[in-house]
């Protein structure tokens, strides 16, 4: 028994939530992913697994030798790419990770230039409007835009985006233009929901941040839908600043209530502070930091 592969197995079933997963991840049969897990289990004398008919559960003794298998598996990859030199020169494989309408607009602009700079370096650029677990899915830099919630990330702010409302002119020449919070109860509001139902929106009156509460005529999950929705004349919308730069540009999208737009939030670029920053991250971090600073202070 291969013990590394075993454990890349074992761990790959996990993350997938099942042999299946980890069969079609690691491009290796089912039956010899099913034979690593067994394998590996009748050499620990422990059962790590419990198989149901939906996916995999860890027992308490494959709870904690999972998280050593990751830790160790980290270390070996962690060396492997000091052995090919990926720390005496920028090469290798990265993987970024950004939110998806700002990484569309933004990072992978940037990203294409640096491939063409650097042509030893590979990227896989990951768009998701949720926060992925760096160390988890092995991430190397990520685009947050917010405060960071998690202290040990090493981060470097590139500068800020707003909260905008905004509505098409034709909309508010037949309903009017709110000018106090209160005016937006009599308007048409379109949410955009995320992964959740949004019902109130936050507003900076004065020094106090102020909730005003208000019931979707349209909501959708996407940007672009609130964006589009808006544009069609839907109603009053409520997206980031990047996100309708060309719209408010050309006079398609104006944007309301300025006065009480919340403070501004952060962007960063993170990484998880390894010892040794490869020089592939460095080189990026280094190419990429100047460009995006630039483009978020010309939004």
């Amino acid at each position: 028994m291969d013990r590394f592969e075993a454990m890349r197995t074992l761990v790959a079933a996990i993350d997938g939530g099942s042999l299946s997963a980890a069969s079609r991840t690691l491009g290796v049969p089912l039956p010899t992913v099913s034979r690593r897990v067994s394998d590996l289990e009748a050499h620990l004398r422990a059962q790590l697994v419990i198989r149901t008919s939906r996916k995999l559960q860890l027992t308490d003794a494959g709870r904690a030798y999972v998280a050593t298998c990751r830790r160790i598996l980290d270390e070996l990859d962690e060396a492997e790419r000091a052995a090919t030199g990926e720390y005496l020169t920028p090469r290798g494989d990265m993987l970024i990770t950004a939110p998806i309408m700002f990484g569309r607009m933004h990072v992978e602009p940037v990203v294409l230039d640096f491939l063409n700079a650097y042509p030893d370096i590979n990227i896989r650029l990951v768009l998701a409007d949720h926060v992925v677990d760096m160390i988890e899915n092995h991430v190397d830099l990520a685009l947050r835009i917010g405060p960071l919630l998690d202290s040990s990330l090493v981060a470097t702010r590139l500068g800020a985006v707003r909260w905008i409302t905004c509505a098409n002119p034709a909309y508010l020449a037949e309903r009017g233009v709110p000018r106090t919070l209160d005016d937006l109860a009599a308007h048409d509001c379109i949410a955009f929901e995320r992964l959740y139902t949004t019902d109130v929106w936050t507003f900076r009156k004065g020094s106090e941040t102020v909730a005003v509460p208000f019931r979707p005529r349209f909501a959708v999950n996407t940007a672009n839908g609130a964006i589009d929705a808006a544009l069609a004349g839907a109603g009053i919308a409520r997206i980031l600043s990047y996100q309708a730069d060309d719209a408010i540009a050309d006079k398609r999208l104006i944007v309301l209530l300025r006065d009480f737009e919340p403070e501004p939030l952060p962007v960063h670029l993170v990484h998880t502070g390894q010892a040794i920053m490869p020089l592939k991250l460095r080189a990026f971090a280094d190419f990429a930091t100047p460009r995006l600073k630039a483009r978020l202070a010309s939004d």
